[in-house]
């Protein structure tokens, strides 16, 4: 698979920033949702570039 282990731990962290951003966008609180969002993309392009 991947010798760095940090890699598939970014890609997790992306992945459970983005069911924050689902969660907070049904509960209305949308510039949350948007920084999570912004999170969650960068978490998993950091992921998978170091992959």
């Amino acid at each position: 698979m991947t010798d760095n282990l940090l890699a598939p731990v970014l890609v997790f962290i992306g992945l459970f920033l983005g069911g924050g951003v689902y969660s907070l966008a049904k509960q209305g609180l949308k510039a949350g949702a948007a920084m999570c969002a912004v999170g969650a993309v960068m978490a998993i392009t950091a992921g998978v570039l170091w992959w």
